[in-house]
C-alpha cells in the first residue's frame, strides 16, 4: 500500500473562512430587513406628521389673518395679536404674492423651528401680515412621535431577530439531523434514513432533500450489493479451478519451472481468498466471536511465532474482550505491509488497548493518509511484486467488525515541513473499551 518515491499530484487546499450557522444568517437577514423597513417607515411617518402639522398651522394662521383683515377694514387699524402692517421682516416671496393681490401663507426655518407667515393686501396699498412660531406643543408632539418611532424600530429589529433565531434554529436543527443521518449512511449503516431522522410534521424543501438523499443511498446500496455479489461469485467460482491448478502444479517434476508455477498458483489462491474475505466484510454480515485475552501476552506470542525479528514492547498490559482470530488477522496484515513496503527495524508497541506497528521506511502515501485504504491500490507506480492492495483493506474491515479503529500516520522530525521525507510509518489499532455488542457480535461460551 506504499510507494517510496510517489508524491501526491495535488494538494488539498484549505480555504480560510468564517463559519456561521444558518440560524444566525437568517436572523441577521431578518434584522437587517426589519431595520431598513423600520427606518423607511419612520421617515415617512415623521415627514407626514410634520407636513400635516405645518398644514394645520398654516390653515390656522390663514383663518386668523382673515379675521384680522375684516377688523382692519372696519376699524382701519390692526387689533389682533401678532398682526403687523407692512412688516419689514416679511419674506420677499410672500411680499410678492401680497403685492399681486393674493392672500398667501409661507413657512421659513428659524434655528430648526418653523416660522409661520401669512399676508394679505389691504386698502391703502398696505400689507397686513401675521407671524407665529411653531408651537411648543407641536414640537413636543414631534419629539414624542420620533421617540415612539425609535422604540418601535428597535422592537421590530429585536422581534425580527428573535423570529429569525427561532425559524433558523428549527431549519438548522433539521439540516443538522439530516447531515448526521447522511454521515451514518456514509459510514456503512444501511438502516438509517435521513427522512426518518429529521422527523417533523411540516413538509418543506428539507424533506425533498432528505428523500433525494435516501433514494440516492438506496440506489448506491443496491449497486454496491450487486457488485459485492458479483465479486464474491467470481472469486468463489475461481476457488475450485485455482485449487486444482495448485494441486496439479505440485505433481510436476521438481525444477525451476515448477517452482515458478507453484509460486504464481499460490499467489492466485491468496488473491482469491482475499477477494472473498473483502466481499464478506463489505456485506456487513461478519460477527466477532469474543473472548477475554491479555493483549500484551497475546501479541507477543503471535508476533514471535510469525516473525521473531520483530521487536514487541509491552508498555502496559491490559485485559480486553475481542475476537483473537480477527485480531491476529489485523496484526499479521499490518506486519506484512510493514515488511513489504517499509524497512527494518519493525516494532510492535502494546500500551493498554492500543497496538502500534511501526517501521522505518518511506511512510504511507498521501492518498492513504487522506482517504484510507483502498483495494487494488498499492501507492506504487510499479505494481509488480508490490501486492494487490488488499492487506490494509482487510485489516480495516476486520477492525470494524471488532468495533476498533485503525489509523495511519507518518513519522517526521519535529517541525519538519510536509515535503520532508518521512522517517517511518505507524499503523495504530485502537481496541474498544467495551465488547463490540453493537455490531451484533457474541461471546464464545466456555
Amino acid at each position: 500500500m506504499r510507494g517510496s518515491k510517489r508524491r501526491p499530484m495535488r494538494r488539498h487546499m484549505r480555504r480560510a473562512g468564517i463559519r456561521t450557522g444558518l440560524r444566525w444568517k437568517l436572523s441577521a437577514a431578518i434584522a437587517l430587513v426589519g431595520a431598513l423597513v423600520a427606518i423607511a417607515l419612520s421617515l415617512v411617518v415623521h415627514n407626514a406628521a410634520r407636513v400635516s402639522m405645518l398644514d394645520n398651522a398654516r390653515d390656522l394662521a390663514d383663518e386668523r389673518l382673515q379675521i384680522a383683515q375684516r377688523n382692519y377694514d372696519l376699524f382701519g387699524r390692526p387689533n389682533f395679536p401678532s398682526i403687523d402692517v407692512d412688516d419689514p421682516g416679511l419674506p420677499p416671496a410672500l411680499r410678492e404674492k401680497a403685492e399681486e393681490g393674493r392672500r398667501a401663507t409661507y413657512v421659513t426655518d428659524h434655528g430648526g423651528v418653523p416660522d409661520i407667515w401669512a399676508a394679505v393686501p389691504v386698502k391703502g396699498g398696505h400689507i397686513l401680515s401675521l407671524h407665529t412660531r411653531f408651537t411648543d406643543r407641536s414640537t413636543n408632539v414631534m419629539k414624542d412621535l420620533d421617540q415612539a418611532l425609535v422604540i418601535g424600530s428597535i422592537a421590530v429589529v429585536l422581534g425580527g431577530s428573535a423570529l429569525g433565531v427561532l425559524i433558523g434554529g428549527q431549519l438548522s436543527g433539521r439540516l443538522r439531523k439530516a447531515a448526521s443521518a447522511a454521515n451514518q449512511v456514509a459510514k456503512g449503516e444501511p438502516d438509517v434514513r435521513v427522512r426518518d431522522a429529521i422527523g417533523g410534521v411540516v413538509r418543506d424543501e428539507t424533506d425533498d432533500l432528505a428523500r433525494a438523499v435516501d433514494a440516492m443511498a438506496d440506489a448506491l446500496q443496491q449497486r454496491l450489493e450487486a457488485e459485492r455479489r458479483v465479486t464474491a461469485d467470481i472469486a468463489h467460482e475461481l476457488r475450485t479451478p485455482v485449487t486444482g491448478l495448485l494441486t496439479a502444479a505440485e505433481l510436476l517434476p521438481p525444477g525451476r519451472p515448477t517452482e515458478l508455477v507453484l509460486d504464481r498458483a499460490k499467489a492466485m489462491r491468496t488473491l482469491v481468498e482475499d477477494v472473498l474475505e473483502v466481499a464478506r466484510l463489505d456485506g456487513a454480515s461478519e460477527r466477532a466471536e469474543l473472548q477475554d485475552i491479555m493483549l500484551g501476552e497475546f501479541v507477543s506470542r503471535r508476533v514471535a511465532a510469525k516473525d521473531p525479528a520483530v521487536a514487541v514492547h509491552v508498555v502496559h498490559e491490559s485485559e480486553v474482550t475481542t475476537d483473537p482470530r480477527r485480531l491476529e488477522r489485523v496484526l499479521f496484515n499490518l506486519l506484512a505491509n510493514a515488511a513489504r513496503h517499509g524497512r527494518p527495524p519493525i516494532e510492535v508497541i502494546v500500551e493498554g488497548r492500543v497496538i502500534r506497528v511501526r517501521d522505518h521506511g518511506p511512510g504511507f502515501p498521501e492518498e492513504l493518509l487522506a482517504e484510507g485504504p483502498s483495494r487494488f491500490r498499492t501507492g506504487s507506480k510499479d505494481r509488480a511484486g508490490q501486492g494487490h492492495g488488499l492487506g490494509l483493506t482487510i485489516a480495516a474491515g476486520q477492525a470494524r467488525v471488532l468495533g476498533a479503529r485503525l489509523t495511519f500516520r507518518n513519522v517526521r522530525p519535529a517541525g519538519a515541513p510536509p515535503h520532508v521525507p518521512a522517517e517511518g510509518a505507524v499503523a495504530v489499532l485502537w481496541l474498544p473499551e467495551h465488547a463490540p455488542t453493537n455490531t451484533g457480535s457474541y461471546p464464545i461460551l466456555p
